[in-house]
């Protein structure tokens, strides 16, 4: 019975570890949005994450991410931050992707700066 249970509680723990971290990749976006890129984004208008963000839908977003064009989209959207955005990592392009994609106009409402 003790084995049992045993099992029982590392399986709860072992899924509830992967779930935070399938949710962290947005909140990895969000903090990579709040540090390299909010500062230049203002100088083009853009407030704060969540403004840039719902730039587009979901579906929106989706077909960027499948043509390739993402860093060219955030680009335009953000052109003084182009330097930054051409020079991000794969992962960052993901975990920003993730952020964009989980705020977009039909998603959730952000609560970043």
């Amino acid at each position: 019975m003790k084995k049992i249970v045993s099992v029982i509680i590392a399986a709860v723990l072992g899924l509830s570890l992967l779930s935070t971290a399938a949710m962290a990749d947005a909140h990895h976006g969000q903090k990579f949005y709040l540090k390299k890129l909010s500062g230049k984004c203002r100088k083009d208008g853009i407030k704060n994450g969540g403004i840039f963000a719902k730039k587009h839908t979901r579906s929106q977003w989706d077909k960027l991410k499948e043509k390739g064009i993402l860093q060219k989209e955030w680009m335009s959207i953000c052109p003084h931050a182009a330097k930054k955005i051409k020079k991000m990592k794969k992962k960052d392009v993901k975990n920003l992707f993730d952020f964009v994609w989980k705020y977009a106009k039909d998603g959730e409402e952000p609560s970043c700066g």
